[in-house]
């Protein structure tokens, strides 16, 4: 038991001793106020049933109520005087056979010690619970270890994570190795001067492994782990954040060497000032003491801070420089290679059907995080147990691949012919506009089978990993995604709200090439859109980057922008018109049109039998 544990118990002891001096004072000698006339008067009116004297005092049982009472207790300054006193009382009150029948002891004593039994219990049932009390507390409540980090020590569930687990990220457990290393054999970087990094910030999308990296770098170096959310040190009470930090640092110091992983940092360490609260804000307490137990006058040695974000634009810059979080890793998407390799190992659990080509999944999923990819193995699975099969198939994996796009198929859904025709129509325009359009990706599905919230959908391919876009490729993107409403425009003299998806994203995409990427000869070489997200209490004091007069030009260049690319695609629908027709015929005949078909139909050839259509892709979709 702890020092402050005796305290308190001695504190408790205090209090018990106090209340029982109480006590027995309080019943001990607790007189009724009747005065020795009174007393006398009461004996006259032969009003007394029974007296007891015990030495100073004289208890009396009455024959009727006196003040309410019919138990009085008062003193006498002598029970032999008081006896003499009232002789000539007791005399006649003999002769009327009165005085035998009182019950006259001076022997008798009162003890308040009578007491001692009932508190001892009542006591020992304090001290009970009491002692329960503390038990708790130590054991871990909420009142008592409110300023305690809740930290997670080890690895959850037990299971030891390395590099092996780990794939599509090869440089980046090369950064992480030469953390691993150091906490290996620090010996043979301290003899060339080398010292430590206090922290190393993983930045990038949700979904691609950060948090498994952390482990794993954990893992290999086999020291002890604590992660912790940075959403925990956040509460409603000043200064919580702040002392759980420094718990946090505290627990770390005494396992040294280890390995602190902070997730979602951008909770806690957002840049100052950019709240309402100002400097007195308690998320802005939590971060200054972070900042001090990153690189304080305090020593932290072999204690490395891991933390993991996916809005670095956020993040304070005190807490970004170098001797706080010294490297800044990109974990990004993976590539075909990478996300062959992670297929693989989502993979291992589960009895796969001899058609499964891993690879072509990968060449067909690109833009997936491993996130992604170990849902599409999961989904996958789960098809095949719903359908009774042992093993896991193609099929398997195309349905789970079009469930988590668009949702699973709707086909139950009662829809009236002028619905079906109006979407038939929509998402003709959309494949045949990509289909004249050189940068566009090749059309792989056409339905009017609702999925989700879309009433019909128009798939086309990635061929590859492109991570970057051109002026023409982004131009004739808005051009496509503007065919739906070109063609109800166009076909059925009226226009529907199911382009409001299409219209949203290439307005963006439009304001963007305009203000953003500079692609816009009237307004020049310049960026306007800063890109990042502005905090309510940094909205009141900032100002745009451009004044109103280049926020007009902006809005005009947009809007000819869209307009041009409207009219570029009502030309392209105009000439195909024949075309448009009769792809709408085939979908409201069949529903669905493979990508072959729908070549042979572009071609002029006889349209072919449908065939099987993998969807092992994250296609762009325009959506009615």
């Amino acid at each position: 038991m702890k020092k402050r544990s005796f305290l308190s118990l001695a504190l408790y002891l205090v209090i018990l001793a106090l209340l029982f001096s109480w006590i027995v004072g309080t019943f001990g000698n607790a007189k009724d106020n009747l005065s020795y006339s009174q007393l006398v008067q009461l004996f006259k009116e032969e009003q007394v049933k029974e007296f007891v004297v015990e030495e100073q005092t004289i208890e009396l049982i009455l024959r009727k109520p006196y003040n309410g009472k019919d138990h009085l207790r008062c003193n006498l300054a002598d029970a032999e005087s008081f006896r003499t006193e009232m002789q000539d009382i007791f005399r006649e009150q003999s002769d009327k056979g009165i005085l035998e029948s009182y019950d006259f002891r001076p022997e008798a004593k009162f003890s308040p010690y009578s007491l001692v039994l009932p508190l001892m219990l009542a006591g020992g049932a304090l001290l009970l619970v009491w002692f329960l009390m503390m038990g708790k507390m130590s054991s871990g409540n909420p009142m008592t270890n409110f300023g305690k980090a809740r930290t997670v020590l080890g690895i959850p569930n037990g299971k030891k994570v390395t590099f092996d687990d780990v794939a599509g990220a090869d440089e980046e457990k090369q950064e992480l190795q030469e953390i691993v290393d150091f906490l290996r054999n620090p010996g043979k970087f301290k003899e060339i001067g080398a010292r430590i990094p206090h922290g190393l910030l993983l930045v990038g999308p949700p979904g691609t492994g950060k948090t498994l990296l952390a482990r794993a770098a954990a893992g290999e170096a086999g020291v002890q782990f604590l992660s912790i959310s940075g959403s925990d040190f956040v509460e409603m009470y000043v200064g919580v954040g702040a002392s759980r930090v420094r718990d946090l640092f505290e627990q770390a110091k005494k396992i040294a060497p280890a390995i602190i992983f902070i997730d979602e940092i951008d909770a806690v360490g957002r840049k100052r000032g950019s709240g309402l609260g100002g400097g007195h804000d308690e998320k802005e307490q939590t971060l200054n003491q972070l900042l001090v137990e990153m690189d304080g006058f305090s020593g932290n040695e072999g204690v490395i801070v891991l933390a993991a974000t996916n809005r670095p634009d956020i993040l304070d810059p005190a807490l970004l420089r170098p001797g706080r979080f010294d490297r800044q890793i990109h974990v990004g998407v993976p590539d075909v290679k990478g996300r062959e390799q992670i297929l693989r190992i989502h993979s291992k659990n589960k009895k796969l059907d001899g058609s499964v080509d891993l690879g072509l999944v990968a060449r067909s999923t690109v833009g997936f995080t491993g996130a992604d990819l170990s849902n599409l193995m999961n989904e996958a699975a789960i098809m095949a147990a719903r359908n009774n099969r042992p093993v896991l198939s193609m099929e398997d994996l195309n349905e789970a691949m079009m469930k988590i796009l668009a949702g699973p198929e709707k086909r139950s859904r009662v829809r009236q012919r002028k619905d079906l025709r109006e979407t038939a129509i929509h998402e003709a325009g959309h494949a045949v506009a990509m289909y004249n359009l050189p940068t566009q990706d090749p059309v792989l599905q056409i339905t009017i089978v609702p999925r989700g919230n879309s009433l019909g959908a128009t798939w086309h391919v990635p061929q590859d990993d492109s991570f970057n876009m051109t002026r023409n490729q982004m131009y004739e993107e808005i051009v496509s995604l503007l065919g739906g409403r070109v063609a109800e425009a166009l076909f059925l003299d009226d226009i529907s709200v199911g382009a409001s998806n299409d219209i949203d994203r290439a307005s963006k995409l439009a304001r963007d090439m305009v203000a953003r990427y500079g692609m816009c000869d009237a307004l020049g070489t310049v960026s306007y859109l800063d890109g990042g997200e502005v905090f309510i209490g940094r909205d009141y004091q900032s100002t745009k980057s451009y004044s109103e007069k280049f926020a007009g030009t902006i809005d005009d260049q947009v809007k000819q922008l869209v307009d041009k690319a409207y009219e570029h695609c009502a030309r392209i629908l105009k000439q195909n018109e024949d075309k448009v027709f009769a792809v709408t015929d085939f979908l409201l005949e069949h529903e669905t049109m493979t990508g072959a078909q729908f070549a042979d139909c572009m071609e002029g050839r006889t349209i072919g039998e449908a065939k099987a259509v993998s969807m092992f892709d994250r296609p762009e979709t325009t959506e009615e």
